[in-house]
């Protein structure tokens, strides 16, 4: 079993001192800690890679980013091989996240959570895993070509489903975090390996995401539509993580093309529109707008802000002329949630409602433990080197045709790869996700 120690802070000291280093990692150490207890996959008996309930698959590899940026920003490396375990049993047969045992719950944007935390630990020289096993860099390329494979033309014009499978509830809904995890990926993956390819998908994914309505002109990003109205039925549902993920990705695009004009304009604009995200009073504080004020957010909206932070933070590093602007909302955030980390019999549980400041909101849990975690972390963002890439010093191992049986190349021209055979399609589920909150503000009609 492997072990994890405790160490022994309060928050406020890190508000106290005026961020100062130590103190930073001493209470995101703290953050950490409590996260893990809940927490049972290092137990003799248990699954590694999995959360009990009521956590879904996708969390704990969302998790494990979490665990991921913690070494990358502190060097405390006490959950290393906790991570490491974790990653590699939950691969798959094929390698690429695609576990039999989650096939009730396999979406899109699960897988690519996954994958996510796999191409993190490429970028930042996570420990390589032994020769013998699937490398980080291979991961996050199978992930995408599965991906890759499953774009979807016969309906909404393009774009992946929610769901892999047709007998899940949701494969008939193209969700905006599916297609943004893609996205988010595809532009790293450019990045990192310098392969064009990658990068035409990036544009590919985004330019769809725009065209079908899901992302606005004034760039605001809606939750998804419906294959069965051609996706002409947008829930315009807004969440933290679905602008995130796409400002990331637009971050990449804009190191890997020199600093062009058109990436650099994207940034500006999707960095804009997240001020929905942030309370007036008091000012730049994170708050996920459609659930939060109204005590309706769920298990996974809880960590949905963990996913805004991290990226955010990571923004930074691809174009850097976003970082006083960013580390404004992060730094405002960081001591918001650290004062709100005030909760149990310890004193140090984390809440969700960062805005009530001192006063703990009562709720506990993995995201909430998450979301403080990684805006307290990210304030250590300038400390850090940016994440590698196979020309910068990254050491980790790929395979393009990963996850696809050796029969898909991504640098292969776009018209080889439309011609592969696709996910077929099937009997298309009942309406789902219709939003019930038609009329709130941060819905654009």
């Amino acid at each position: 079993m492997i072990q994890v120690r405790s160490p022994s802070w309060n928050y406020v000291h890190a508000v106290a001192d005026g961020y100062g280093t130590e103190s930073i990692k001493a209470a995101a150490g703290q953050a950490a800690y409590d996260m893990m207890k809940y927490y049972d996959g290092n137990q003799t008996g248990r699954i590694p890679g999995n959360l009990p309930d009521p956590y879904y698959w996708w969390e704990c590899g969302a998790m494990f980013g979490s665990l991921l940026d913690y070494y990358y920003y502190t060097g405390d490396d006490q959950y290393n091989e906790l991570v490491t375990e974790g990653l590699l049993f939950q691969v798959g047969p094929s390698n690429d996240y695609m576990t039999p045992n989650q096939t009730k719950t396999t979406g899109n944007d699960d897988q690519g959570f996954w994958g996510m935390s796999a191409m993190s630990a490429a970028e930042q020289k996570f420990p390589n895993p032994p020769e013998d096993k699937p490398q980080w860099l291979a991961l996050a390329q199978a992930v995408f070509n599965t991906q890759a494979l499953r774009w979807d033309t016969q309906f909404c014009g393009g774009g992946l489903r929610w769901q892999v499978f047709t007998f899940n509830t949701g494969y008939d809904y193209k969700n905006t975090i599916s297609n943004g995890v893609f996205f988010n990926l595809a532009a790293r993956l450019a990045k990192y390996t310098g392969n064009q390819t990658y990068a035409d998908w990036a544009e590919k994914a985004w330019d769809w995401t725009a065209d079908v309505g899901l992302m606005s002109p004034e760039y605001h990003f809606f939750d998804g539509a419906h294959t069965t109205l051609n996706c002409n039925d947008t829930n315009r549902q807004q969440w933290t993580y679905n602008a995130g993920v796409y400002l990331l990705g637009a971050a990449n695009m804009y190191n890997f093309t020199d600093g062009s004009d058109k990436w650099r304009g994207r940034i500006d604009n999707i960095f804009n529109q997240t001020s929905m995200f942030y309370s007036p009073n008091p000012p730049n504080v994170m708050v996920e707008v459609a659930c939060e004020p109204y005590g309706t957010c769920n298990t996974d909206n809880f960590s949905f802000k963990a996913y805004l932070a991290r990226w955010m933070a990571a923004t930074t590093k691809m174009a850097p002329y976003t970082y006083d602007r960013i580390m404004e909302k992060i730094r405002a955030s960081a001591a918001a949630a650290a004062l709100q980390c005030s909760g149990g019999a310890s004193g140090t549980l984390c809440g969700i409602k960062w805005s009530d400041g001192a006063k703990y909101d009562g709720t506990t849990g993995v995201g909430q433990q998450m979301s403080a975690l990684e805006v307290i972390q990210s304030l250590l963002i300038s400390r850090v080197a940016a994440p590698v890439t196979e020309k910068t010093g990254g050491t980790s191992k790929g395979d393009p045709s990963a996850g696809s049986g050796g029969t898909f190349d991504p640098t292969l021209p776009q018209d080889t790869i439309q011609k592969r055979d696709r996910v077929g399609a099937g009997l298309l589920t009942t309406l789902v996700l219709v939003s019930g909150f038609g009329s709130a503000w941060w819905m654009i009609s």
